[in-house]
């Protein structure tokens, strides 16, 4: 069914959806994979999307599927935590990771995307397979399924209606975005190009330091003038994307043992490994804008671009965007949702992306591709589709549901979330063996997922 144009105000009950067909709020990453997976199921999808009505902090286009942070899907090593969970997305025919590798561009061992492009082909794919309309969603249709993947950004009429239905206060963290410069504004005689250990191409761009560099920045972003946080507001940042003021101030060697490490790369300057790197990554696929990678940041704009600037190679940089901070809403999900992403309270009712609790591009869709198997199954009267806990993407679902932190937080794909294997086994090796067990699991669990038409 074609996109169209949505009506002047808020949708509030999803008035002339079609029979059967399921309500996607959100046409985010795992919006539009939930779309996409009732779609290959032969279920209508009707995908709500509020921009370009309503916006958010954090948004800067219209599209679907825009990537507001990093551009890069982490790892395609395999053996690696996000290298499994793409294998086991892949293995169930995921919208964002096929769109993903369609408009990667070079960045070594990661899977980078040209965030124009991937948007572009994530949108001509999803057109033809559910209705999208572009309206604001301000309260949960009473009628389902309906999946909601408003995201971490979830606008304020739509998340008062789920404290509503949940009963329950959200919770929050905060979350920062990385600045972007063009590239011809770099020093190309205080930068080098190159990949650590030379593995992949040579798709960095690094920005060496020495000591005395190093130590001057670090002072720098120590002292700072940050974005103030609202009173009634308490930070809780997300370990695994601190702002880099954040880093620095945890100690003096926490950014260079850190996100500014230099081991594996070797400057050709001066043939030694340099004291601290910065690295950037590309962001497009000519390669004109880069973005400094691990530095997101709650600075304020003008000490943005001040302390930036002291890396020599960015002393004349040319900022195409500056760090933002953004509040990053999520449920607590372990007493609200069970592993099929269904409300316990309301089952025909599915959350999916970083409102769940799972942080991280591909843990958002593929939350989302489980809440749109789910959904079809439930209107086919079918059980649920729960992947093994030894996979990793059944073992995300399980810290949703059954997390027993008195302190539920945002989780990653990681091993530490899998069951241990038997017996004692070397570091690598048991990588290897988890991996090789998730992926056998997620490979007999699939079929359970389908029957999915091809698309």
């Amino acid at each position: 069914m074609p996109s169209r144009p949505g009506s002047s105000g808020p949708h509030a009950h999803g008035e002339g959806q079609a029979p059967g067909a399921v309500t996607v709020i959100g046409g985010g990453l795992a919006g539009c994979e939930a779309a996409w997976q009732l779609a290959a199921r032969g279920v209508p999808a009707r995908l709500f999307e509020m921009r370009p009505g309503k916006s958010t902090g954090a948004h800067s286009t219209a599209r679907l599927a825009e990537l507001v942070c990093s551009n890069s899907f982490k790892s395609g090593l395999p053996h690696t935590a996000s290298g499994e969970l793409k294998r086991e997305m892949r293995v169930l025919g995921s919208l964002i990771l096929s769109s993903a590798d369609a408009s990667a561009i070079p960045a070594g061992e990661a899977l980078a995307v040209d965030r124009e492009l991937f948007a572009c082909e994530v949108e001509r794919r999803l057109g033809s397979a559910a209705e999208v309309v572009r309206e604001e969603i301000v309260r949960i249709p009473d009628d389902g399924p309906v999946i909601v993947a408003s995201g971490p950004l979830t606008s304020d009429a739509l998340g008062a209606d789920i404290g509503r239905l949940t009963g329950s206060e959200h919770l929050y963290f905060y979350d920062a975005v990385a600045p972007i410069i063009e590239a011809e504004s770099l020093d190309p005689a205080r930068c080098f190009e190159a990949s650590r250990y030379e593995k992949g191409e040579q798709a960095y761009i690094n920005c060496p330091l020495d000591r005395e560099e190093y130590e001057r920045i670090w002072q720098a972003l120590c002292e700072a003038e940050t974005v103030p946080v609202r009173d009634f507001e308490d930070p809780k940042f997300f370990e695994g994307c601190l702002p880099i003021e954040e880093v620095a101030r945890r100690g003096r060697d926490t950014l260079r043992f850190g996100p500014w490490k230099p081991v594996g790369l070797t400057d050709p300057v001066t043939g030694r490994r340099p004291y601290a790197v910065l690295q950037l990554r590309r962001e497009n696929a000519e390669g004109s804008c880069y973005s400094l990678v691990a530095c997101q940041s709650r600075l304020t704009w003008p000490e943005q671009r001040r302390i930036f600037r002291m890396i020599p190679a960015l002393a004349e940089a040319n900022f195409l965007r500056l760090g933002v901070v953004h509040r990053n809403t999520y449920l607590d999900s372990p007493r609200l949702l069970d592993a099929s992403l269904s409300l316990r309270s309301r089952p025909d009712v599915y959350f999916a992306g970083q409102i769940t609790g799972v942080e991280g591009y591909l843990e958002s869709a593929a939350t989302g591709l489980i809440a749109g198997i789910n959904a079809a199954r439930a209107l086919a009267g079918e059980a649920p589709f729960v992947p093994p806990s030894e996979t990793m993407l059944g073992a995300l679902l399980r810290h949703v549901a059954e997390s027993q932190s008195p302190s539920f937080a945002p989780m990653n794909a990681s091993f530490g979330i899998l069951p241990p294997l038997e017996g004692r086994h070397r570091k690598a090796d048991r990588r290897r063996m988890a991996c090789e067990r998730a992926y056998e699991a997620m490979r007999l669990a699939a079929a359970e997922a389908g029957p999915a038409t091809h698309m």
